[in-house]
């Protein structure tokens, strides 16, 4: 999958929005800019409006229409997993990534993903806020939900990667066509639904530690999120016993450690 001046690697990076007007504009500037910069990519920014109802939709057709390399899809339902579904799905791109539109996480981890993809074997890459070199600012009590939850994730459907919920990730082709299609929630449960079913069928994992700084704007509802997270989990633990592929060996690489990150600088 290694890219050249002829053939460039192909990436799709999606933004999922829901009433983001206010932000969208900056974070799409921030977001091509840094894009420009990474040699040998052939890239796209795909907003993938689900529901808004802030002009969020007219701010996205105004710079889909001034940028040819900037491209809007919209639903009429709300939904992260929803809008990450139908984006990964028509996507023709080599790699599809996506990040939340408040840019939380760091975007040098984006070539570090896509690297570890195109490059090394992995077949998803997810951003970790919970690995020890991870630098996260954010609040107590969303510091503690997370952990508890993730905890609850390794404890009940037996995984090795450190971060379900984490708002960054990248895919493979590969992994788009097969694993998505599995996927049943529609929501914020959909980045752990995806992590599980691909670990459990042997899909290489990259968990890599990022700098993430929380929004202050953030207007995820996180108490009724947890419970639907929780059941999410129940659901989904009842789905690995009675599917046929059960529990695969693990292949997913073990956590990366900061000389191995460092290994991995954007180009």
């Amino acid at each position: 999958m290694a890219s050249d001046e002829r053939n460039p690697l192909t990436v799709d990076l999606v933004i999922p929005v829901l009433n983001e007007a206010h932000v969208l504009e900056k974070s799409v500037a921030t977001v091509r800019a840094f894009l420009a910069e990474q040699a040998g990519w052939s890239w796209r920014v795909v907003i993938a409006d689900n529901g808004s109802t802030d002009g969020t939709d007219a701010v996205a057709h105004r710079l889909a229409g001034q940028y040819p390399e900037v491209r809007l899809l919209q639903l009429p339902q709300r939904g992260r997993g929803r809008a990450l579904r139908l984006a990964w799905g028509q996507s023709d791109a080599a790699i599809m990534a996506y990040t939340d539109v408040d840019l939380s996480t760091e975007l040098a981890a984006l070539p570090k993903l896509v690297r570890a993809i195109a490059e090394e074997g992995y077949d998803l890459g997810t951003g970790s806020r919970l690995l020890p070199v991870s630098k996260t600012v954010r609040s107590p009590k969303r510091e503690f939900i997370s952990r508890c939850y993730n905890l609850m994730v390794r404890a009940i459907l037996w995984t090795s990667f450190s971060d379900a919920q984490c708002g960054f990730k990248v895919v493979s082709r590969r992994v788009a066509q097969e694993i998505i299609p599995q996927i049943e929630d529609q929501a914020w449960f959909f980045d752990t639904e995806l992590l599980v079913l691909a670990e459990k069928q042997g899909y290489r994992i990259k968990d890599l530690a990022v700098e993430w700084i929380e929004d202050g704007d953030s207007r995820v509802k996180i108490f009724s999120t947890a419970w639907e997270d929780i059941k999410g989990v129940a659901r989904l633990r009842w789905t690995l016993w009675r599917r046929a592929f059960g529990v695969a060996p693990r292949t997913v690489r073990s956590a990366p450690t900061p000389a191995a990150d460092s290994a991995t600088r954007p180009r």
